[in-house]
Parts: structure tokens; C-alpha cells; sequence
């Protein structure tokens, strides 16, 4: 399901970046990258840092950090999908697939900001690499020992699918809880299927039904990791990272969810809460 090797467009260009805004409270900092891809760059508690950071080893634009996946997350197979009786094509990024998109490399606009949250919005394209438009936003917030974010897409004058979510790579944790209900089992492309069936044993490069908190914990802290999405997709293949990821459905949504769509100038909207 995973790859780690940089989209086609961004082998020459990895993502700088940019300028960084940072928020805080206590013990906690979160270092925020607007102009790549809205993406928070770091998570620092008690000086530990959290998440992978940008660097040569790690510049590859999926590969670091943490960030939105909107209006699909996860990937779209061969980039096809079709949607109230039409036949769409979306660009292939990685691979053979459409992956994580138009936010991933896109740079957001500041609505505000304070010591302790910012607001961020994407007006979403209305061309052959989305053609429904829309718009997206952003609330990350910290507060004492926790980070909320609040992901919202909203459809324009066109209703359209729509799946979203979070990539936080963290940097490899000494141990994970987590125990989900089921697994959508992958095929030989990589990509989630249905029935839904059991979980396997570990490591996981999958998308899971759950909905119970996530724990993680290195350098002697933990945290707990909770949203009402009921979608997670966990990758811990490798050696340095580990992907928690929730979503609001599974990768390939757009042909395997058929529902999952928002009418026109209707919202989708979920949250997702790291406590320390």
C-alpha cells in the first residue's frame, strides 16, 4: 500500500518546507509547514521530537511530517473511478495510482493565527486533477499535553466524492497498541479490497476498521491517539517510521464507497486528537 519513493513530479523538486510557523503550550510545540502541503512539520514534547522530519534521507514529498489527505486519501486504482454516471480519469502520481490528493504539495493560505492555534484554507482546483473544486480547511490547535486537528472539506457548486484524513509519519515508536475489529484485505496491487476480514498479524502496510484509541510510546513518553474517523491505516514496515493514519474511509474510496460523496455546498468534517 505504502511507497516511499518521491511522486513523479517532485523527483527533481522534493517539497521544501517553507517558512514555519510555530504554536505552543507547556511542554509541547508543533512546528507548522503552510506552504508544504499544510503539512505539520514537527511535534516536539519535552524536547523529544515526534514525528520524521525533513532532511536528504527523508525529503521525499509523502515521506515526512504530517499531513492532510484530501479530497481522497490513500489511493485511487489507476486513477479511475466513476461518479453519478461518468467516467473520470485522475493523474497518476506514484506508481500506477492517483495517491494522498491535491493537498499534498499544495501551499495553504493563513486565516489566522495565535501562540496556540492556526487556520489554515486550500481552494481545491477545478481542472483534469480535480474537477469539482471546492475548498478546504484546517484547524490545528495545542493545548495542555494535547494537538487537535479539524479537517473540513467542503463541495462547491458541484456535489462530488470525498474521502479524508491525516499521513503523520512518526519516528519509529519502542511499541504500538493497537488492536482493530477488521481488516479490508489488499490484493496484488496493493490496494484495499472488500469483504472486510479479520486483522492479520503484524507488520501492517493496511487499512483497518477501528475505533478504539491507538498508543504509542518511545523515549519513555506515550501518547493517545483518537478521532471519529473509523478508518485507520497503519504502515510499520519500516524501520524508521511508523504511519497511523485516520480516515473517514478506505483507500480507493471513490470505487469501493460508492456513498461516499458531499453534496453540493454541503461539508465533510472530522477530527483527530494526540494527548501526551
Amino acid at each position: 500500500m505504502h511507497d516511499t519513493t518521491p511522486p513523479r513530479d517532485s523527483a527533481q523538486n522534493p517539497l521544501e518546507p517553507g517558512p514555519i510557523i510555530r504554536i505552543a503550550h507547556g511542554a509541547l510545540a508543533v512546528d507548522i509547514a503552510p506552504a508544504a502541503g499544510g503539512r505539520i512539520a514537527q511535534i516536539t514534547f519535552d524536547q523529544h521530537a515526534w514525528l520524521i522530519g525533513h532532511s536528504a534521507g527523508h525529503e521525499a514529498m509523502i515521506a515526512w511530517g504530517s499531513y492532510p489527505m484530501l479530497p481522497w486519501a490513500g489511493r485511487i486504482r489507476h486513477g479511475r473511478f466513476r461518479f453519478q454516471g461518468h467516467d473520470y480519469r485522475l493523474p497518476i502520481n506514484l506508481g500506477d495510482h492517483a495517491i494522498h490528493g491535491v493537498a499534498l504539495d499544495a501551499s495553504w493560505h493563513v486565516d489566522a493565527r495565535s501562540h496556540t492555534s492556526v487556520a489554515l484554507s486550500l481552494q481545491l482546483p477545478e481542472d483534469e486533477r480535480w474537477p469539482f473544486g471546492g475548498i478546504a480547511r484546517q484547524l490545528i490547535e495545542v493545548g495542555e499535553r494535547r494537538l487537535r486537528m479539524v479537517l473540513t472539506l467542503s463541495a462547491g457548486k458541484h456535489a462530488m466524492p470525498a474521502t479524508i484524513g491525516w499521513h503523520p509519519w512518526f519516528r519509529k515508536p519502542d511499541r504500538i497498541d493497537f488492536a482493530p475489529d477488521y481488516v479490508y484485505p489488499r490484493d496484488a496491487e496493493g490496494i484495499a479490497t472488500l469483504p472486510l476480514a479479520p486483522p492479520p498479524a503484524g507488520p501492517w502496510d493496511d487499512c483497518f476498521l477501528n475505533t478504539k484509541p491507538v498508543m504509542l510510546y518511545r523515549n519513555g513518553q506515550q501518547v493517545r491517539l483518537t478521532s471519529d474517523c473509523d478508518h485507520w491505516v497503519v504502515y510499520d514496515e519500516t524501520s524508521h517510521a511508523t504511519c497511523v493514519e485516520p480516515q473517514s474511509g478506505p483507500p480507493d474510496a471513490f470505487n469501493l464507497v460508492p456513498s461516499a460523496t458531499i453534496a453540493a455546498a454541503e461539508s465533510l468534517s472530522a477530527w483527530f486528537l494526540m494527548e501526551w
